[in-house]
């Protein structure tokens, strides 16, 4: 059986930080750094409704960290500015090395699937303004089991949902605690270390690879 690459889409093919030209306008000379602890903190509240069993989708927990990020910046935004910044995310742009990434690795003959804490049709408007939405055979979310990753469940989920094996899928994804997840989960996992600067967690679970982007995916992956 070809082997089933599942793509993290938040952070690994969509920049989650492709608004700070729009945000330099709102919050100015910050707009980096806004954005950095919006992404944390839309992650910490994912996390943190997993653990309790406190569902909501993961478009609320981005806009509830929009809010919170305000009021931590003392930044306030017009109800205008907030809803601009929250239809946008909707649009994130991918990375430039996506696409091409992509139709190697299926021209290579890979099973390709976005596996996504947003919901289907997020990750689906993503995808399609992306121009990348016909390089996958589908997309399997979380919110279809009313958690978020790490949480094993989702990764068991994904299996069944893809009609794959542990032994023969790959995580890919530009976050750590998602490769963590993955490899607790029995899988593989690739990790698109994005930035020179990024950081992997000492938890002696290392990744399978390391990639710096997706054009490099194909070789570095031994079924």
């Amino acid at each position: 059986m070809a082997v089933t690459l599942a793509f993290d889409v938040y952070g690994t093919l969509i920049d989650t930080h492709g608004l700070v030209a729009m945000l330099k306008g709102m919050v100015g000379d910050r707009a980096a750094e806004f954005s950095r602890t919006w992404r944390e903190r839309q992650l910490e509240y994912a996390f943190r409704r997993a653990l309790m069993q406190n569902y909501v989708p993961f478009s609320v927990c981005t806009a509830q960290a929009l809010d919170h990020t305000c009021t931590l910046y003392k930044t306030p935004l017009r109800p205008d500015q907030r809803t601009a910044l929250l239809d946008a995310y909707r649009t994130l742009p991918a990375f430039p090395d996506v696409a091409d990434g992509l139709a190697r690795l299926r021209a290579a003959g890979f099973r390709l699937y976005a596996f996504s804490n947003g919901t289907k049709a997020a990750v689906r408007t993503l995808l399609d303004a992306a121009g990348i939405a016909d390089l996958f055979l589908g997309v399997i979310s979380t919110d279809d089991v009313r958690s978020f990753k790490p949480d094993p469940a989702v990764y068991s989920h994904f299996l069944g949902a893809a009609g794959a094996t542990d032994a023969e899928t790959w995580l890919v994804s530009s976050n750590p605690f998602d490769v963590i997840g993955a490899l607790s989960a029995g899988w593989r996992a690739a990790w698109v270390r994005r930035s020179p600067e990024a950081l992997f967690d000492p938890w002696g679970i290392p990744p399978t690879v390391t990639v710096p982007d997706l054009r490099d995916l194909a070789a570095a992956i031994v079924p």
